[in-house]
């Protein structure tokens, strides 16, 4: 339908609108590539969770299980972010759902807004997983939100990131996913810092887990 009203407004004002018609046509086609690429998220994180050798769901809810329940896809909650790096930040430590602590470092702080507000995050780096080439360029973030404790975990939800060129990064949280504990009690998951609380509601990414 979109296409064909470019179409007739193509033929009624001319070679001027012939531009935008091409512009239009180039914007479509990113903003679909933008929604496969949470698509094809989604359908992977399904394969992990359905996956015995990788599924943090137990045997008794895994064996029924027919995916996980994701807000629809929204580019609005694609930003991208001004990077503030903290080279000089010490380690510290951060509790975790099991009372244990885990390492990490203040990486940088995301500065964006959405929804119509400015917000900011602190990302985090894991020294423990450096030892391991794959993780050698991952970054954490944890966040809360105001759909917490509603329509999502009310312990907050994770994105994974990788170590950005540049001062910006970009960040996806239609790619928000629950700690593995809200699945299993016998994982140990990083308590999100209330510092990165977003004073909003992020409708994308994983839902809350409603257990069979």
């Amino acid at each position: 339908m979109m296409r064909s009203v470019l179409l007739i407004l193509l033929l009624l004002v001319g070679c001027k609108s012939e531009k935008k018609y091409h512009a239009s046509d180039e914007t479509i086609q990113v903003e679909s590539s933008k929604v496969e690429e949470i698509l094809d998220f989604q359908k992977d994180l399904n394969t992990t969770f359905k996956n015995p050798k990788t599924s943090p769901l137990p045997d008794r809810y895994r064996k029924d299980f027919n995916g996980l329940d994701f807000f629809k896809p929204d580019t609005t909650y694609q930003v991208l972010a001004r990077f503030e790096r903290t080279p000089n930040a010490v380690p510290f430590l951060l509790n975790t759902t099991t009372g244990e602590k885990t390492e990490e470092v203040l990486f940088g702080i995301a500065h964006f807004e959405l929804n119509g507000k400015q917000h900011q995050l602190e990302i985090y780096q894991t020294p423990a997983l450096l030892t391991q080439e794959k993780y050698r360029d991952y970054l954490f973030l944890p966040f809360l939100d105001e759909t917490n404790g509603s329509e999502t975990y009310g312990g907050g939800r994770y994105i994974d990131l990788t170590i950005p060129e540049g001062s910006t990064i970009l960040i996806d949280f239609n790619k928000a996913y629950n700690p593995y504990c809200v699945y299993n009690k016998k994982y140990s998951c990083p308590l999100v810092p209330r510092q990165n609380y977003l004073r909003t509601t992020v409708r994308a990414g994983v839902k809350n887990f409603l257990k069979p």
